[in-house]
């Protein structure tokens, strides 16, 4: 019997959240990086400041749906906050990856082995969620504390730009200031609502938006793409920082964000349409992102296009494009079927082409999937993130307006 819309959705959102609540880590609670269809002690031992950020999100949606006790997850957030109260920090900024037992920092690459200020915003996004979602409640004050203790300026070396990593063994990681537009806007937006150490508004005015790959304004496909590369990029651009951030009606400098985010959906998924590399698969399946690869971990774009899907591309773009969204994860459940579906909802990728399904499920696509196909739903995780008392003078601040919010 073919499954409801709702029924459907309903399964992949269930699913997809096993990852962080039955995967979570059983010391610290934080989300694992992967699952990679093994047993490998340190590959699971390996804790993800940013995916944690989106399953954070993630089971607050589960609650809201009644797929998790409410007293379960308060107890789960206790968890994780005590972990990261201990935690190394550098300036109140997280490494990209913990030991999930010892807190200890685990490199993610050689010149991000200390404070991430991305990864680090990535979390403070499901954690402010967190917090609006608990109300008075002791949790609350403890996210508060690990909020306000962040020193958002102090990776703002020069004023006009902000710097994405800090190494303890060269001080500021050379070469990797944060230039638009991607996946980090909403580092801006954070350090700009910083009740206590709030960034110098140069560091997005001329930092972030004076990037080559900022402004764009071509057709794709006869659509207009006002921010970013050609073709838009890797599609986590429009999903990382817009798991809370709620681009509905947000508008800066002649920008609408939903517009931009939607475009960029609707261009990947012409592109899968057209398909002018002639990959199998392409058309009912659409949407290239970064993922697992038959070849490697990569950030596959129509610029860097190798055969390779994400189902969490397409997935976790249902706010912007619903009817394309719906179709492709239907052709995922009901045509692709079992060899795609796994422990967790579905693994992270696959390439017809080569006849390749990755084993692995990866938190950062795991969380999006859940939390987006819930604010295409009810709009709940936009809501609750904004309705944080930092965020409006944050985004006022560096320019942004809201005209006809949706609700």
């Amino acid at each position: 019997m073919r499954l409801s819309d709702d029924a459907l959705l309903d399964l992949v959102q269930r699913r997809t959240l096993e990852y962080f609540w039955g995967f979570g880590h059983p010391v610290s609670g934080m989300a694992r990086e992967r699952f990679a269809g093994g047993r490998d002690p340190q590959i699971h031992e390996t804790v993800t400041t940013g995916g944690t950020g989106f399953g954070i999100l993630a089971m607050i949606a589960g609650v809201e749906r009644g797929f998790l006790p409410r007293d379960d997850l308060r107890r789960r957030l206790a968890l994780i906050v005590e972990f990261l109260s201990a935690a190394p920090r550098h300036q109140g900024a997280f490494a990209h990856w913990l030991n999930g037992t010892t807190g200890a920092t685990i490199a993610f690459s050689p010149k991000d082995d200390g404070g991430d200020i991305v990864e680090t915003a990535f979390l403070m996004q499901g954690l402010l969620t967190a917090r609006q979602w608990l109300g008075d409640d002791p949790i609350s004050a403890r996210i508060d504390a690990l909020w306000r203790g962040v020193n958002w300026a102090a990776f703002c070396p020069d004023p006009a730009r902000m710097m994405w990593h800090w190494t303890p063994r060269a001080d500021w990681a050379e070469g990797l200031p944060i230039t638009g537009y991607h996946e980090a806007l909403i580092a801006f937006i954070l350090g700009s609502a910083s009740p206590t150490h709030p960034i110098p508004i140069a560091a997005y005015q001329t930092g972030w938006k004076t990037s080559a790959t900022y402004r764009n304004g071509k057709r794709f496909y006869d659509i207009e793409l006002p921010l970013g590369p050609d073709l838009g990029g890797p599609l986590f651009f429009s999903h990382y920082s817009f798991l809370g951030l709620d681009p509905r009606g947000l508008v800066e400098a002649g920008v609408d964000y939903f517009a931009q985010n939607r475009a960029h959906g609707l261009i990947h998924h012409a592109y899968a349409q057209s398909n002018p590399k002639g990959f199998k698969g392409y058309g009912p399946a659409w949407g290239l992102t970064a993922c697992d690869g038959d070849t490697g971990y990569n950030a596959f774009s129509p610029q860097n296009d190798q055969g390779v899907i994400a189902p969490t591309a397409a997935l976790s773009s249902m706010p912007y494009t619903p009817r394309e969204s719906m179709a492709a994860l239907r052709h995922y459940h009901e045509v692709l079927g079992p060899r795609l579906w796994g422990d967790f909802g579905f693994r992270d990728a696959f390439n017809e082409s080569t006849d390749w399904v990755a084993e692995s499920h990866l938190a950062i696509d795991q969380g999006p999937i859940v939390a987006m196909i819930e604010n295409a739903r009810s709009g709940l995780l936009w809501r609750l993130f904004m309705s944080a008392p930092e965020i409006g003078p944050g985004l006022a601040r560096l320019g942004f307006a809201r005209v006809g919010a949706g609700g």
